[in-house]
């Protein structure tokens, strides 16, 4: 049973916990689709971007928008199709358009009121920033993979955010939805962790790899987390 009293600082995930990369994934894929007369379930194109992803990742560090070029260019194998310059490179920045869940901005804010507020997340700088402005809430800390060089589930990402932080460990709380990026990690090193089941309503992991986890918390969205602790 959590204690929320005993936590100082929350660290989030940001990618499928406070901005829907899903709707944003296929938003971004749409049209590339269309123009190649492409056709694949919305729930399978998901789960293919997810492998590829994780393949790409678990390769010599690169730029997230480099990743994001080697996911179209794998899902064009797979599909029969050769994506353009143009489509490679409004992909790899589709980042940026990606829409925060509804609940985030406001569930953020409200933590914010008790808590300092970290961002650990698998994305380049520039791609972030364009992210937090839809969040509305300025982040005590940032630690993105481009800093790290190397990407969640490596332990790396987050003993650099330890580091940073610079409080004892059992004063952070992880909240993420990703099993295998993030909840797995934490329980490697003995990290407190909320799963958001943003699927929760939905069959299968999505565009997160499955996994096997156990988090202190599960919650199906983050206003319920702030309403948990009283702050909504």
């Amino acid at each position: 049973m959590l204690r929320f009293d005993d936590f100082a600082v929350l660290t989030f995930d940001c990618y499928g916990t406070l901005i829907d990369w899903e709707t944003g994934i296929l938003d971004a894929l749409r049209p590339v689709f269309a123009a190649h007369r492409a056709d694949l379930a919305p729930d399978r194109t998901l789960e293919l971007y997810g492998d590829l992803e994780s393949a790409a990742e678990r390769g010599p560090y690169q730029e997230y928008k480099a990743i994001l070029r080697t996911v179209l260019e794998g899902l064009g194998a797979r599909l029969g199709f050769a994506p353009t310059a143009k489509e490679l490179e409004q992909f790899s920045t589709s980042v940026r358009d990606w829409p925060a869940f509804p609940d985030s901005p406001a569930a953020l804010q409200a933590l914010h009121k008790k808590f300092r507020l970290a961002i650990v997340s698998n994305i380049d700088d520039d791609l972030f920033a364009h992210s937090a402005q839809q969040l509305q809430v300025r982040f005590d800390w940032i630690i993105t993979a481009q800093q790290v060089k190397s990407y969640k589930p490596s332990l790396n990402n987050f003993r650099l955010a330890f580091d940073r932080i610079g409080v004892p460990q059992n004063r952070i709380l992880h909240v993420a939805q990703s099993l295998f990026h993030d909840i797995a990690p934490a329980n490697t090193l003995g990290l407190s962790s909320v799963w958001v089941n943003r699927r929760h309503k939905k069959e299968g992991s999505g565009a997160t790899p499955a996994a096997q986890a156990r988090p202190d918390l599960e919650v199906p969205d983050l206003r319920t987390l702030a309403e948990k602790i009283g702050l909504m």
